[in-house]
C-alpha cells in the first residue's frame, strides 16, 4: 500500500485574503463626487443665504453663512416690488407648452427616423441633423422679419411656435428609439398595428426615460432662455422671469438681497421639475446612444 503524503506544512491552506483595492477605488470616486457637488453648490448656498440678508450684510467679510436675523420678508417684499408672479406665469406657461410640444414633435419624428424605412431616410435625417451646427444668430434676422410680418412678435406665440420644434430632441429620442428591437415593431404590423399604434402603444410606453430626458432638458432651457423673449417680447406684461429679474436688477442694482431673492425665486421651479424626474433623466441619458 502506498502511504498518502501529507501537505508540507509550509504550504498555505486557507486562500488569500481578497484585495481591497477596488473598495478604495470606490471610496475615492465618492468622496471626489461629493467634492465636486459641494463645489457646485457653492454658489446656490450663498445666494440663498444672501437672500436671507439685509443689503449691508450680502458682500461682508468674513462670509456669515447663517444670517444672526433671517430677514424671511425679502421674499413677502419682492411681490410689492415688481409683477413677479405675471413673470413667472409667463416662464411656466412658456415652458410647459413649449416642452409638450417639443416631447410631441421630436419623439413622433424619431419614430420615422428610427422604426419607418423609406427612401433617403438617412440622408434626411444628416441633413436635419446638420441645422444643430448653424448658429442660431446666422438666421435670427430672417425669423424676426418672418414673426413680424405675420404679427406674431409682442405675443407669447412667437415663442412657441419659434422652439415648438428642434433637432436636438429628434436627435435624442432617435438614438433611444435604436435600442429598442425592431421585432416589436415588425411583429406589431404582422398583426395589423398602424404605425401610428405601434407610435403610440409600443414605442413610447418603452420611452420613458427618453422623454423625461427631453422634457427636461428643455424645460430648463426655455424656463432660462434670455435672448428669445428679449427679441420678440416688448410689453411688461408678457415679459418672462428672466426678463423681469434683469429689468429688477437694473432699477435696484444696490438692493442685494432682494436680487438674491429674485434670483432664489426663479431658480426654485427648475429644482423641483429636476428632483422630480432625476431619477428617469439619468437613465434616459445613461441608455441613449447605446446603438449607432
Amino acid at each position: 500500500m502506498t502511504a498518502l503524503r501529507e501537505a508540507p506544512p509550509d504550504s498555505p491552506t486557507t486562500p488569500p485574503p481578497p484585495q481591497r483595492a477596488g473598495g478604495w477605488r470606490a471610496v475615492l470616486g465618492y468622496t471626489a463626487m461629493t467634492a465636486i457637488a459641494a463645489l457646485v453648490l457653492i454658489p446656490f448656498a450663498w445666494m440663498v443665504s444672501s437672500s436671507l440678508k439685509r443689503d449691508n450684510e450680502v458682500f461682508s467679510t468674513p462670509i456669515r453663512w447663517i444670517p444672526e436675523e433671517l430677514r424671511w420678508s425679502n421674499f413677502a417684499e419682492i411681490w410689492d416690488r415688481v409683477p413677479f408672479l405675471t413673470y413667472l406665469g409667463n416662464s411656466a406657461l412658456l415652458a410647459v407648452v413649449i416642452t409638450a410640444l417639443q416631447v410631441l414633435t421630436g419623439s413622433f419624428a424619431a419614430y420615422g427616423f428610427a422604426k419607418v424605412r423609406f427612401p433617403g431616410r438617412n440622408a434626411l435625417f444628416l441633413a436635419y441633423l446638420a441645422t444643430i451646427a448653424v448658429p442660431w444668430q446666422a438666421y435670427m434676422v430672417p425669423q424676426y422679419i418672418m414673426m413680424q410680418k405675420a404679427g406674431l412678435t409682442n405675443t407669447l406665440w412667437s415663442i412657441v411656435l419659434l422652439q415648438a420644434f428642434g433637432a436636438f430632441g429628434v436627435f435624442l429620442m432617435r438614438q433611444y428609439y435604436l435600442t429598442i428591437p425592431d421585432e416589436l415593431c415588425e411583429a406589431a404590423r404582422i398583426d395589423g398595428l398602424s404605425e401610428h399604434g405601434i407610435y403610440l402603444r409600443i414605442v413610447l410606453p418603452l420611452s420613458k426615460p427618453a422623454l423625461a430626458s427631453l422634457a427636461l432638458l428643455t424645460f430648463v432651457n426655455t424656463w432660462n432662455d434670455y435672448m428669445g423673449p428679449f427679441i420678440y417680447l416688448t410689453s411688461n406684461e408678457l415679459w418672462t422671469v428672466q426678463l423681469g429679474l434683469r429689468s429688477f436688477v437694473g432699477q435696484f442694482e444696490a438692493e442685494y438681497a432682494m436680487i438674491m431673492t429674485g434670483a432664489v425665486l426663479s431658480v426654485l421651479p427648475v429644482a423641483a421639475v429636476f428632483l422630480l424626474g432625476q431619477r428617469y433623466f439619468v437613465e434616459g441619458v445613461a441608455t441613449t446612444g447605446l446603438k449607432g
